[in-house]
């Protein structure tokens, strides 16, 4: 066997049950049962969606830090931001503000959730003196275009009388001019990221209001006005500032918080999980891996579109290194993935249970599986 093994441990959180960095130590004490001298380097993963915020700051040993914001719906609620371990990038998951998970189904309206939220969350990155945010904007309550950030930063949008426009997708038909003589100055000095997998754009029946707003609350006489609203938004943007989002895929991500970044934060929107990887400098660690492993709670069909095994097995397999995924479900259609980089996927489950009871084991069972393929190697000399 040879000496000196390498193993990078690059998993997903398995949602509910443990996050990216927990299954890493559950990986790497499985492992080390068979040989404590396999080194293992732990790169806690994400595809921008739901835990990217908490793998950033556990793989760089960042702080994750509470604030209480303005909720979709105007009220209170807690929220967590978090800065990388050299204090120059602040990560931002905007559902921790503005998402739909803060919204009861009977109360979910985009006429008037705000993102504004959000920008409060920017703004205490900011206060840190961060020269970088990365920002996930995934699982939003929102149809607003990103205007409740605008009016976190100091923006101001006006209508015809001169007066602020209210919270809300619905408030935007009447907006007639922007202001941002009062807009936050350090947003300028400060490279703005966004993790956004779909290529939406902001208005039109492929846009936010009418892929995305049904699932948000929206009836059908609301996502005609809040599509109408978000082009009277755009012409605006497009008429006082000189940029044309209408037709940018990404823009109608969130509500058309993608658009609102780019405009108003000169944001760049990135795959999640290759701004993860590039984050993270997985391809370089990876080069010197004599296996990696990866795995997040469910792998199936879905995997294929931007999930991080198999974003994780493309870099692996760039430097021809074997890819080992764990599951706590494996699904249909997983079969493309060994075409793709995966050269195999072990289900951790390790009889019939509950959903409760799995998600409760996980860690158990992520350590026996991890020690079980170990042993396995070791005993076919895969290593020598």
């Amino acid at each position: 066997m040879k000496k000196d093994l390498v193993f990078v441990l690059a998993p997903d959180s398995f949602k509910e049950s443990m996050t990216a960095k927990e299954v890493c130590e559950a990986m790497e004490r499985g492992i080390k049962k068979v040989d404590s001298s396999i080194r293992c380097i732990h790169v806690p993963m994400a595809d921008g969606g739901e835990g990217t915020m908490q793998s950033l700051v556990d793989a760089t040993g960042g702080v994750v830090h509470p604030l209480k914001v303005k909720g979709p719906l105007g009220h209170e609620v807690d929220a967590y931001y978090g800065i990388t371990g050299d204090r120059m990038t602040g990560v931002i998951e905007m559902a921790s503000a503005s998402g739909i998970q803060l919204v009861t189904p009977e109360d979910r309206n985009p006429m008037v959730t705000t993102t504004f939220g959000t920008g409060q969350l920017i703004k205490a990155c900011l206060d840190h003196g961060v020269n970088k945010l990365l920002i996930g904007i995934g699982g939003s309550a929102t149809n607003d275009g990103g205007a409740g950030v605008v009016q976190a930063l100091g923006g101001k949008l006006l209508d015809d009388a001169g007066q602020e426009l209210g919270f809300g997708g619905g408030e935007l038909g009447r907006l007639a001019s922007i202001d941002l003589s009062d807009f936050d100055p350090r947003i300028k000095y400060v490279q703005v990221e966004v993790a956004c997998d779909v290529t939406n754009p902001l208005c039109g029946p492929t846009g936010s209001s009418h892929v995305f707003g049904p699932q948000k609350g929206a009836t059908p006489e609301m996502i005609e006005q809040l599509d109408r609203n978000l082009s009277t938004y755009a012409r605006m943007i497009h008429e006082q500032l000189g940029i044309d989002i209408s037709d940018v895929p990404g823009a109608g991500a969130a509500g058309g918080l993608g658009a609102g970044l780019m405009v108003f934060l000169n944001g760049t929107l990135k795959r999640g999980i290759d701004l993860v990887i590039d984050y993270v400098g997985l391809e370089d660690i990876i080069k010197d891996a004599d296996l990696v492993w990866t795995g997040e709670g469910s792998i199936d069909s879905q995997t294929s579109y931007g999930k991080t095994p198999l974003g994780v097995a493309i870099v692996a397999k760039k430097h021809h290194k074997p890819v080992v995924a764990l599951a706590g479900r494996v699904g249909d259609g997983v079969e493309s993935l060994y075409d793709q980089g995966i050269d195999s996927i072990f289900g951790i489950v390790k009889g019939a249970a509950t959903l409760a009871e799995a998600l409760e084991q996980g860690k158990e069972n992520v350590e026996k599986t991890a020690e079980g393929i170990t042993r396995l190697m070791y005993s076919t000399n895969a290593f020598s």
